[in-house]
């Protein structure tokens, strides 16, 4: 198979979803001629013409808002949020119209929108272009969250969620745009510490939304990770000798939640991991479910290891986020627990 980036597998999904179908259109801030800052879009504008893949004001309320409007009445946008950090304008329209929009109309109307949004550090944007925003919208009934690791998984979900006939947001981790992180580097010796391609399939394919992959088969402990911190906790398992079961989630809500029963009650220890602030993250809704289905099978206390509760540190990025030694420390304190 060919081996492409995550950008170039994103790209391509894009491609593959508007040759196949008329209804998808894709746009935002500089994602026309420009081809998106990333260059997630370059050459669609091209290909198909203004009226499919356009500029948009730079104002994310109105992207979205239009987005909706546009798939109540048979289109199928597919809209770029420009960092993840700059979604906050569109929040309103997200979740007030876009996840209820279903629901509201008795299924009168739908809203299959997907909004694409680069995630995560790693890169030294700083606070404004570093976020990771993603338990703002699993909190909320009515969307669908994906967070890719690699770009065989980021084009099969993205075709998948642009065919979807509800909401997705689609987060893509920067770290990964142009190739699989290095997670045994606490630093970077460049941003991208290496630049591995992956193996993506021409043409059309999905991968289930709600389907988690296992990334590294063990019977020690269970890591739940999404997106960057697959690598890392890879990294750990590595590096502390830890028979460390990965599981990549892939899909937030809906979540697989039977592959992650069936791995913890294996392992009975569960490590969970994410880039984004400890309190009120992803993880705490992850611990919870895993206490609630697996409380007679667990043999210590489910860890999280997760970003500093702070606003995003310029000057201590690499601190700020998970690397494989608070990762390993957790691995080492769970079996030890």
């Amino acid at each position: 198979m060919p081996r492409r980036t995550m950008i170039e597998a994103i790209r391509d999904a894009m491609d593959v979803s508007m040759a196949r179908d008329g209804r998808v259109v894709v746009f935002g801030e500089d994602v026309g001629f420009f081809g998106g800052v990333f260059r997630c879009t370059q050459g669609l504008q091209a290909k198909y013409g203004k009226s499919r893949c356009f500029d948009a004001p730079i104002s994310e309320s109105g992207i979205v808002g239009a987005a909706i409007g546009m798939a109540a009445y048979g289109l199928r946008p597919c809209v770029e949020v420009q960092f993840a950090d700059y979604v906050y304008p569109a929040y309103d329209q997200i979740v007030s119209e876009a996840a209820r929009l279903r629901y509201r109309s008795n299924g009168d109307f739908t809203c299959p929108i997907v909004v694409r949004m680069p995630t995560g550090g790693g890169i030294f944007g700083g606070q404004t272009h570093s976020q990771s925003p993603e338990a703002l919208f699993t909190h909320v009934s009515g969307l669908k969250t994906v967070v890719p690791s690699n770009p065989h998984d980021a084009k099969g979900l993205l075709i998948a969620a642009i065919e979807d006939p509800d909401p997705v947001i689609f987060l893509e981790p920067k770290r990964l745009y142009n190739g699989p992180f290095d997670g045994h580097h606490d630093r970077p010796v460049t941003p991208w510490s290496k630049h591995e391609l992956g193996e993506v399939a021409d043409g059309h394919y999905t991968i289930p939304l709600g389907k988690a992959a296992i990334r590294r088969q063990g019977s020690a402990v269970t890591v739940l990770a999404y997106g960057t911190m697959v690598y890392v906790a890879e990294a750990a398992a590595a590096e502390t000798g830890i028979d460390a079961e990965i599981i990549d989630l892939r899909t937030l809500l809906p979540l697989d939640l039977d592959t992650i029963v069936a791995s913890v009650k294996k392992t009975g220890r569960c490590v969970v991991v994410h880039e984004a602030t400890l309190t009120s993250g992803f993880g705490a809704e992850l611990a919870a479910l895993v206490q609630d289905n697996c409380f007679y099978h667990l043999e210590a206390p489910v860890a999280r290891v997760a970003g500093w509760d702070t606003p995003y540190p310029h000057a201590q990025e690499w601190e700020y986020f998970p690397g494989p030694a608070r990762v390993g420390r957790a691995l080492v304190e769970t079996m030890e627990a």
